[in-house]
């Protein structure tokens, strides 16, 4: 028995030689933003965010509004719910994330938002477990284009984080995501469940519910071609670009016609082309 112990030992040392070290935390104060990375863990501070100041943001006044006043009550330190930002695609769901993560963390520097790939979320719960070590700050998760196919488990695991399990979600983290789906499963996907279950209520309960546990659900719709104009409007006078009305309404609504949609992204597409156009780096 002896030898064997031994072997077991041996076995037992060089598992835990290749296991990777826990992460341990950054100096938080060297960045505004990091991304979470799993195998190995550990957090990246990211140098410059990819955002545009929250004035630009047109035609979503009422979420930006409530988004905003969500993050600054959480980066002060008082109760604050999670959120899903959800609806059509291009329509700035992401761009509103960081634009007020930057606005808020002016006045709050403590605030951090930290970026999860959706592909990471089962190790989420070892980043809260790091994250609630730094109780000096307020931390955004924030997992961009969420959604789960049909086979995807991860979903069980996010409700894990949203609730945080035994030890409860740590008061100094909140979770923001964007999608195209309210439910985050495919429409099929539930419809299906529902047709070849015994309970149909009770087979799409479990998938359906992740989306009520979060606190705040914006919706992001289909702009009208008058806010798409004064998006474009906006980007202009913020970069001094000068073009008479008639032309921007004309090559606008051409460019838009071109990508068959008409949203925030093709708005910033469009003024992107004419920046170059002009010979304006933005």
């Amino acid at each position: 028995m002896t030898g064997e112990t031994e072997t077991l030992r041996r076995i037992a040392e060089a598992l835990e030689r290749l296991a990777p070290p826990p992460a341990t935390a950054p100096d938080f104060d060297a960045a505004g933003a990091f991304v979470w990375h799993a195998s190995p863990d550990r957090l990246t501070p990211v140098e410059k965010v990819n955002r545009i100041d929250i004035s630009l943001l047109v035609g979503i006044d009422r979420v930006r509004d409530t988004l905003l006043e969500n993050t600054r009550r959480f980066a002060a330190g008082l109760p604050a719910n999670n959120a899903l930002l959800w609806g059509a695609r291009g329509m700035g769901k992401s761009s509103l994330v960081k634009a007020v993560h930057g606005a808020v963390s002016t006045e709050y520097p403590a605030l951090k938002i930290v970026e999860v790939q959706r592909e990471d979320i089962p190790s989420v719960g070892r980043l809260m477990s790091l994250l609630r070590e730094a109780p000096a700050y307020r931390f955004v998760l924030f997992c961009d284009d969420l959604s789960f196919s049909h086979d995807d488990e991860h979903y069980k695991s996010l409700k894990a984080v949203l609730d945080g399990g035994v030890e409860g979600r740590p008061e100094n983290v909140v979770f923001y995501a964007t999608s195209n789906r309210r439910h985050l499963m495919p429409r099929d996907m539930i419809e299906n469940e529902r047709s070849s279950a015994i309970n149909p209520s009770e087979a799409t309960e479990e998938k359906v519910s992740l989306s009520d546990r979060f606190g705040l659900w914006l919706g992001f719709h289909p702009c009208s071609q008058d806010a798409y104009l004064a998006m474009i409007r906006g980007y202009c006078e913020a970069y001094g670009i000068e073009i008479d009305e008639a032309t921007l309404r004309a090559e606008a609504i051409e460019w838009q016609a071109t990508r068959g949609a008409r949203s925030g992204r093709v708005a910033w597409q469009y003024f992107t082309d004419l920046a170059g156009r002009r010979g304006v780096k933005i």
